[in-house]
């Protein structure tokens, strides 16, 4: 039972990155220290809801995430996406700035592509 547990977890893990792709709009200067995967909820791949989220973030100077604004995409997702991002931590910079970040979620995706 405990190996079908660990199993499952590893699966679930594969799922989750390779059902994700997460991007940033043409911008080098904001560098991801630190990247919490965003979850997709088996129920919501099992459903075949799938989507594209963008994503507005306000980082602070010491590179922690100040807010985030949703600026298109499913809600549901979008809630998904946003809950993991703000978790996120990036590069330090002298001032105030954002980012914009795609989130694709598609439920047809393979683990390890």
């Amino acid at each position: 039972m405990t190996n079908l547990h660990a199993y499952r977890k590893l699966c679930c893990l594969l799922v989750m990155f390779s059902c994700l792709s997460v991007g940033y709009a043409q911008d080098t200067k904001h560098k991801i220290l630190k990247k919490v995967p965003v979850e997709y909820p088996q129920i919501l791949k099992d459903k075949g809801i799938q989507g594209t989220v963008r994503l507005k973030v306000f980082i602070k100077p010491d590179g922690s995430v100040k807010g985030v604004e949703l600026l298109g995409g499913n809600p549901i997702l979008a809630e998904c996406a946003e809950k993991s991002v703000r978790q996120w931590k990036f590069s330090p910079l002298n001032s105030d700035s954002n980012v914009e970040i795609v989130v694709h979620f598609d439920p047809a995706a393979e683990p390890g592509i």
